[in-house]
């Protein structure tokens, strides 16, 4: 079973809709023993890094997920919850989970596309990945992929984490992590078959750990 880690975050549902599409057994649990007895944990979610943060803590949550993580649980951070395994974020100034260095940074107003207009904030659309390095999740995803954002922060990693990056309006980390612990920008969830062979990806990489 994988744990979708409930913090009263959005977009939890939408990822067990796609686990269940792809008859992936998955469960919606803040629950400690459900956590640990499952093979792997997803962490969702969209809203503000510092409510969720709030969240984190009140229930304890943070202290769990750390806890599982370093007996080796494979855990997929995304969106929210991909941002928030770094150690700080400038949304709501928040110190944040510090599970792998790095900070969350906010697309500057100036920034500007490939016509010369201003970038739109938030980045809302459909990316490419470019990879920089071998991750076992996009094991046959084709490299032409495109993915869904909606962000207005993304990840800056320690270099040696990074896995991929994306383009709007500059070069950002999009994908980063290592193996059995990765982090994403971009919802598979909402990617089509891409998003869907990448979650297949990570239960296989789960029943296999």
């Amino acid at each position: 079973m994988i744990a979708v880690l409930n913090y009263r975050a959005g977009n939890l549902t939408s990822v067990k809709r796609a686990l269940d599409h792809e008859n992936i057994p998955s469960a919606i649990t803040d629950d400690a023993e459900s956590l640990a007895q499952a093979r792997g944990i997803i962490f969702p979610g969209v809203g503000a890094a510092g409510s969720a943060m709030h969240n984190l803590r009140n229930s304890g949550l943070d202290k769990i997920l750390k806890e599982l993580l370093a007996r080796g649980k494979p855990m997929l951070g995304i969106c929210l919850g991909c941002q928030i395994i770094l150690d700080k974020s400038m949304e709501n100034h928040a110190s944040t989970l510090s599970i792998l260095p790095g900070s969350c940074e906010r697309f500057q107003d100036e920034l500007q596309d490939e016509h010369g207009d201003p970038i739109n904030i938030p980045h809302m659309g459909w990316n490419n990945v470019n990879l920089v390095k071998q991750c076992e999740l996009f094991q046959d995803v084709p490299r032409e992929a495109e993915f869904y954002f909606v962000h207005s922060y993304f990840p800056v990693p320690h270099k040696d984490l990074v896995i991929g990056d994306t383009h709007y309006g500059r070069e950002f980390c999009s994908v980063f992590g290592r193996p059995g612990l990765w982090a994403m920008q971009f919802h598979p969830e909402k990617s089509g078959r891409p998003g869907l062979k990448i979650l297949n990806n990570f239960y296989k990489y789960c029943m296999n750990a």
